[in-house]
């Protein structure tokens, strides 16, 4: 694979916590995280320690150090060969296929508001909305509307800023101004840390890590960073820092001003802006709407060729098939597109279809999301510290302190918390209801997502392996 070419300029500390900031942050977990109340500050520092930090850690060093395109699969093929490459590159696009749901059926819930409120609680509505707008924005993609990428951070503006300044805002002035509230405002150490006797209560600390899960991707950027050994691990803690404080503060205006017992997994923002604007400014709660839906599908519109490129990056290794390589006049790889589009239709179809209400097929795509990437994470965290080893002579520009004992401390403390978590989130929460056949979904579920690359990998022929794929006309 092509090395990554050298640049001149250099990303400023401020310049890199902006764009990592844009790319992480999302007011749709507020909801699944309010349902805690006062314990989402435990969680949401939890979250912090026990991933962010390793993540974010091994991350850097491996993508300073292997800077190529592909990232986790270069990271993980120098580590455990070809095959083990493809499993992590398959898996990182993969959960991608099934986290694509939670953010459809957000704007789709978001979007209800605008026609009818209770159109967020109707699946067939959800999954039509997915498949609209997914096909939609996967056939202009198609059309190589590269300037359609351009609205991009427009859409983190308008879909995720603005809407997240005014809750914020106006959810203060809510509670302030002396209304009602559904929690206390004076909570006591048992309302502020879980009780761990029933180990479905850590299950919520699921949603608080995928706060920030993803942040693997923002090391691309390491290689371009001005002092990189200083400012990259300084510009993950300040943005985890600010994103753990706006989710903490996003969680608890949901958590006071919507009762527990009606929060909507998929709606609860609007569902708080109802209450912040009641009576003669309700309109306003429309215009937010507007805002998060349009701003929303705008993101969507620029990740669709993102998840892709990273797998069709090792395509081009022979890990494919053919089929699979080719591309159309305007250099997309459309076959690879219309599979996406095909696995996320499959999704939504799991997703109308799986027993329970809107909250429990919701946490059971997000939780099956989790435990896919986590299986990813074990390979990247092994390959980290196997690099240690059998590749020390490869010069990282950052490089976790402490020789390989700091890499066992920092990989290994990973390591061992996602298997925790693996573990968690296997069971349903208490708060959730979770219809009937979870923990069998979430094994057969990730049992057959973790198989399909290495099934795919057993039967691939050396003749998939060509200097260019083949373009359809």
């Amino acid at each position: 694979m092509a090395t990554k070419p050298s640049v001149s300029y250099k990303l400023s500390l401020t310049a890199f916590i902006l764009i990592t900031f844009a790319a992480i942050m999302s007011m749709r977990t507020f909801p699944s995280q309010s349902v805690v109340g006062w314990q989402s500050i435990f969680f949401c520092l939890l979250a912090f320690i026990v991933y962010l930090i390793p993540a974010s850690l091994v991350s850097a060093e491996l993508a300073t150090g292997w800077p190529q395109e592909g990232g986790v699969y270069v990271w993980v093929k120098e580590a455990f060969g070809e095959k083990w490459g493809f499993t992590a590159i398959w898996l990182q696009w993969f959960q991608m296929t099934i986290g694509f749901i939670s953010v459809l059926t957000f704007i789709a819930a978001t979007f209800s508001y605008i026609i009818n409120p209770e159109l967020a609680n109707n699946k067939l509505y959800l999954f039509i909305f997915i498949v609209v707008i997914w096909w939609g924005l996967t056939f202009l993609n198609l059309r190589g509307l590269k300037a359609y990428t351009r609205i991009s951070s427009i859409s983190v503006v308008l879909g995720t800023f603005i809407p997240a300044a005014i809750l914020l805002i106006g959810g203060a002035w809510y509670i302030f101004s002396g209304n009602p509230v559904q929690l206390t405002l004076q909570p006591t150490v048992t309302d502020l840390i879980p009780n761990f006797s029933s180990l479905s209560n850590l299950v919520m600390l699921v949603t608080f890590v995928f706060l920030f899960i993803g942040i693997e991707m923002t090391a691309s950027h390491a290689q371009d960073i001005s002092n990189v050994k200083k400012n990259y691990p300084l510009g993950i803690f300040v943005v985890g820092l600010v994103i753990t404080a706006i989710s903490i503060v996003g969680a608890m205006i949901v958590a006071l001003l919507v009762p527990a017992d009606n929060i909507n997994l998929l709606a609860g923002i609007m569902q708080t802006f109802e209450v912040i604007f009641a009576g003669p400014f309700s309109w306003v709660v429309l215009i937010i709407a507007l805002l998060i839906a349009i701003g929303a599908i705008g993101q969507v519109s620029t990740w669709i060729l993102g998840p892709v490129r990273g797998l069709f990056a090792t395509a081009k290794e022979g890990t494919l098939p053919p089929v699979l390589q080719k591309t159309n006049k305007n250099d997309i790889p459309v076959n690879m597109l219309i599979l996406q589009g095909i696995l996320i239709t499959f999704w939504g179809a799991v997703y109308a279809l799986a027993p329970g209400g809107v909250n429990s097929s919701f946490w059971m795509l997000f939780a099956l999301t989790t435990t896919v990437y986590i299986v990813m994470y074990f390979l990247m965290y092994a390959a980290a510290i196997r690099l240690r080893y059998t590749r020390p002579d490869v010069p990282r520009a950052f490089k976790i302190p402490g020789g390989k004992a700091g890499m066992w401390l920092v990989g290994g403390f990973g390591f061992v918390m996602m298997a925790i978590l693996f573990v968690v989130a296997m069971l349903p929460p208490t708060q959730i209801s979770e219809g009937a056949g979870f923990v069998a979904f979430m094994i057969i579920g990730t049992v057959v997502v973790a198989a399909i690359p290495l099934i795919i990998y057993a039967f691939k022929k050396p003749e998939w392996k060509v200097n260019q794929p083949e373009t359809k006309e």
